[in-house]
């Protein structure tokens, strides 16, 4: 990969900045990432595996398209300054299955006549347009979800008359659903998701695992990096040889699903109750060694205090904010041998090792979930220190 550097137009022409590394040699980002986390997390005897490396472009899974223009004429990207719609559906950082589909979507608002959201206009909410935005998830078999996300239902009628000519156009597209978000606020989604197919989940399948993915359910946008970090958690696990695991923000199993082992006892914990469905159906398709067990709750919540107290090895994957300082006093008192901590925020992450004072990081690796940008994943095995 060495010192390339992707090209792209929109960056360019300074239509989109939301690479704000783009233009810097790949080896560069890497090396940036890796001093900026070494800086806030290194520790004496931290020994440090090389950086998982991803593509430059072609890697995002996911593409979430503010939808404006016209119905006879949509755009689909971002909104510009002046809240005009800035056209970006030949993305480079999508996967090649997503831009392949953007034309398709594109018709199908012209043919479903969706008038696309106006954000900039003074007309009162209900007479500004009907659809948002369109997210667009694919999974390693190249099949598609596809959420429209509208001001109401008004639409559903029209979209499902013209659903068997978008599968028809789309033949990899499994799941199509209406998202409900009627408040005129900055929200991607709202909480009500109308599913319009026959099927309901995304299989994402990683390794000897499925993780069925479900319309609101989180999944890392990097697939094959995520493949690649559920891998090495696996086999630093491997190596600790732990019968007892928790993982508290599991949400739809990635991490407790690839741990699971002979005589190896997994709960996962998530507060979503879509997500755990989601992992409890992954589970029981792929008929996996050990006991595992799926919880809905909230990671942070005092009540796992004895689940905590029986684990040898607690894993925690949580959102930008990190553990925060009570969750992180409650893993001082709980016991645990080992903390295996994936982080998208290494600053979060150092202010918890802060807190997570009894446990002193052994091994570290840099994960290149997010190229074109400063954001790293970073997974951190933690071993408890034992008192002289």
């Amino acid at each position: 990969m060495g010192s390339a550097v992707l090209d792209c137009a929109h960056f360019t022409a300074g239509e989109c900045r939301s690479c704000t590394w783009l233009g810097q040699p790949y080896d560069d980002q890497l090396a940036a990432k890796l001093a900026a986390t070494r800086a806030l997390v290194d520790a004496p005897g931290l020994v440090w595996l090389p950086p998982v490396t991803s593509p430059m472009a072609g890697f995002r899974n996911k593409a979430k398209m503010v939808v404006a223009g016209t119905a006879d004429a949509p755009t689909l990207g971002i909104l510009g300054p002046e809240g005009k719609g800035v056209d970006l559906r030949d993305c480079a950082l999508h996967e090649p299955v997503v831009v392949a589909a953007m034309p398709v979507l594109a018709e199908l608002v012209r043919r479903t006549d969706l008038t696309p959201y106006d954000v900039a206009s003074a007309a009162p909410v209900g007479q500004r347009g009907e659809l948002k935005h369109l997210l667009v998830t694919a999974s390693p078999d190249g099949e598609l979800m596809v959420r429209l996300v509208v001001r109401s239902t008004a639409v559903e009628a029209r979209v499902r008359k013209h659903l068997p000519w978008l599968l028809d156009a789309l033949p990899g597209l499994r799941v199509v659903t209406l998202n409900v978000q009627p408040e005129h606020r900055a929200v991607l989604e709202g909480e009500r998701e109308v599913v319009l197919t026959e099927a309901d989940t995304l299989p994402m399948r990683l390794g000897g695992v499925s993780l069925h993915l479900r319309p609101r359910s989180f999944f890392q946008t990097n697939t094959a990096v995520a493949a690649a970090l559920y891998a090495e958690a696996t086999a630093w696990v491997a190596d600790l040889a732990r019968s007892r695991v928790v993982d508290l923000y599991c949400g739809v199993g990635g991490f407790a699903l690839h741990l699971a082992a002979p005589g190896r006892q997994v709960t996962g914990i998530e507060i979503s109750a879509d997500a755990i469905a989601s992992a409890e159906r992954s589970r029981d398709e792929a008929g996996l060694p050990g006991e595992i067990d799926f919880a809905v709750g909230d990671a942070t919540a005092p009540e796992h205090a004895t689940l905590l107290a029986g684990a040898d090895l607690v894993v925690v994957n949580p959102p930008r904010r990190g553990l925060g300082h009570d969750l992180s006093v409650r893993l001082e008192e709980s016991g645990a041998s080992y903390v295996l901590y994936s982080s998208c925020n290494p600053e979060t992450l150092a202010r918890d090792l802060a807190d997570l004072a009894s446990y002193r990081p052994v091994r570290g690796r840099l994960l290149d979930m997010f190229p074109q940008t400063p954001h790293a994943e970073v997974l951190l095995l933690l071993e408890r220190q034992r008192s002289e």
